[in-house]
């Protein structure tokens, strides 16, 4: 935490957050018009590479915020968490691609590559893929307001015997929330729930297990390109010790971080950012460390209209 507070105060000097007036800019892909048929038939032809880059928005660690992408701009994620007691690792790997130009409707897929450290020896490999989509029901990152569920295909390419992967097939829901009570906050909430009807642990013994999670986070927005975020993240999930047998066992994380973006002129976002989640509660004494990196830019042009 005291790395997190280190920085913070570092890259709030680099920004000037003291000085800087918190201005939104309009989101790549999105006219500054509010009509934009209203354009006159002469204006040229303009790229999404024009328009300004938006403020970080859709760039947190472990909470999910209720934006889809904007039409025209793909995101790709990384993420890895460590956690020192556990001895676990988690890597995984996020495309995001916006389907209308709404835009409405979002696919996604999430790889994964896992260790398992309760399995001495097993060493880390491939984890489970998921296949995302997410519906834009209510507002976009520019609302007070957002609202946007999403729904998980969980496929089993890990291997269960190393403790890489849930050993079978499942589905995950998410129901994100993300609110903006001030100018310079916004709030996002979580509540989850999966369902795995054949898992396997790692001898192989069959079970339907069932987890919850629900997860809440706070982002001062210190600068339209800084920001620092406190995440917590409450989950409980069946493991399956036996044949048709499974035993719950319960995590609750606080985490604080840091982002901050890069913007360039062709409409490119780099989004760098670390974080030092502790354990609380069921997890207290878990400490642990996540990196994130994200990239968003333009993946097509836009023409008039569309």
């Amino acid at each position: 935490m005291c790395l997190v507070l280190c920085l913070a105060v570092i890259l709030c000097s680099q920004f000037g957050v003291a000085q800087e007036d918190m201005t939104f800019h309009t989101p790549v892909g999105q006219s500054r018009n509010a009509d934009e048929s209203e354009r006159s038939p002469s204006t040229p032809t303009t790229s999404l590479a024009d328009e300004e880059p938006a403020p970080i928005a859709d760039n947190s660690f472990l909470i999910e915020e209720a934006y889809n992408q904007e039409w025209g701009v793909v995101q790709h994620i990384q993420s890895f968490q460590r956690f020192w007691n556990s001895r676990d690792w988690t890597y995984t790997f996020t495309q995001e691609w916006p389907v209308n130009a709404a835009p409405r409707n979002q696919l996604s897929y999430t790889l994964s590559a896992a260790h398992a450290g309760a399995l001495s020896g097993s060493g880390g490999g491939l984890g489970d893929l998921a296949l995302n989509y997410r519906y834009q029901a209510v507002g976009d990152a520019s609302a007070r307001f957002a609202f946007s569920p999403r729904v998980s295909l969980l496929v089993p390419t890990g291997d269960y015997r190393q403790g890489r992967s849930a050993g079978g097939v499942g589905v995950q829901t998410n129901l994100p929330v993300s609110i903006r009570p001030a100018r310079r906050l916004v709030t996002h909430w979580n509540a989850g729930a999966t369902f795995i009807p054949s898992a396997r642990n790692e001898a192989g013994d069959k079970a339907f297990v069932a987890g919850y999670n629900l997860g809440q986070s706070f982002v001062w927005l210190a600068h339209p390109r800084f920001n620092v975020m406190l995440e917590t993240l409450w989950s409980s999930m069946d493991t399956v010790v036996a044949p048709g047998t499974t035993r719950r066992e319960g995590s609750l994380l606080l985490s604080p971080g840091i982002r901050w973006a890069h913007n360039f002129s062709n409409g490119l976002q780099i989004v760098p950012g670390v974080a030092v989640p502790v354990g609380v509660g069921p997890s207290s004494g878990e400490k642990g460390l996540i990196l994130y990196l994200s990239f968003e830019h333009p993946f097509r042009r836009k023409t008039g209209g569309t």
